[in-house]
């Protein structure tokens, strides 16, 4: 059973690293990539101790990118670490977050909600700010009564205090993961909503620029959707990968290692047999 594709504490998810790897264990994950949003610090919590027998921990990440002026997001798999490349590339998407995190915070205090930025930042690890931030940040302090109505209200696509993020492209993404000697993988392309043609013009350019896979299975997803994934995958040149998009136990419909591996296309997991 494999997931390459879930999040911790360290970006929008609410398990810590160590209690993300118990649950993967739990439920007879094999292979898992922790995949926070712009950020490795997961890594820097767990030991090689931490790793439960039988498990085996792929390096991972998400980062945003824009591609045809769309927020698209891309993973990278079988990381170094300790790359001087990959962590400029986190500094630089940091920098992207803060800046919007203190746009979003000055439209909130336009509209009478103050402390918003520093709010937010105290539920972020190392300052990787978001929107989930601020939306716990409203509903912690009663501005709103859920987490769905923040985003309703206030965060939102072209909401009160939405802000729209600056990304660097696609292509300048893709060249810190295989700098880093990791795998790119365009996570998720059903969520982008486009059409067919569209997405294809997407995986033949991220195949262009160095991309290596596209997901094909991510989170809860439409029967009919896998089939259509992995024929743009395989016209596109691209091999497969699944994850879950795990984010917390409350989402009972997402579940780590949720996905089988799709039989009639190449995977990313053979890179880790």
């Amino acid at each position: 059973m494999i997931d390459y594709h879930c999040h911790t504490t360290c970006s929008d998810g609410t398990l810590k690293p160590l209690e993300l790897l118990a649950l993967a264990k739990s439920h007879g994950v094999t292979q898992l990539s922790i995949t926070d949003h712009d950020t490795v610090a997961a890594y820097g919590e767990i030991k090689l101790s931490d790793i439960p027998e039988g498990l085996d921990l792929i390096p991972g990440i998400e980062f945003s990118c824009l591609w045809s002026n769309r927020t698209i997001h891309v993973i990278g798999l079988d990381l170094n670490l300790s790359s001087e490349v990959l962590h400029n590339g986190i500094a630089i998407q940091k920098q992207h977050r803060m800046n919007r995190a203190e746009r979003i915070a000055a439209k909130l205090e336009k509209m009478g909600i103050s402390g918003a930025l520093e709010g937010a930042r105290s539920y972020a690890t190392d300052d990787n700010l978001g929107r989930p931030h601020f939306a716990r940040f409203l509903v912690e302090n009663g501005h709103v009564q859920s987490y769905e109505a923040a985003f309703k209200q206030y965060l939102g696509d072209n909401k009160a205090a939405f802000v729209k993020q600056e990304w660097p492209h696609i292509e300048e993404v893709v060249g810190w993961i295989l700098t880093a000697g990791g795998i790119p993988i365009l996570a998720h392309p059903d969520h982008y909503k486009m059409t067919r043609s569209k997405l294809c013009k997407l995986a033949a350019h991220f195949k262009s620029y160095g991309g290596v896979g596209m997901e094909v299975l991510t989170g809860r997803q439409r029967p009919e959707v896998a089939p259509k994934l992995i024929r743009i995958a395989k016209e596109s040149g691209l091999i497969a990968s699944i994850g879950s998009d795990f984010h917390s136990p409350s989402q009972a419909w997402l579940r780590l290692g949720m996905h089988e591996p799709p039989k009639d296309i190449e995977g990313v997991w053979t890179f880790f047999e």
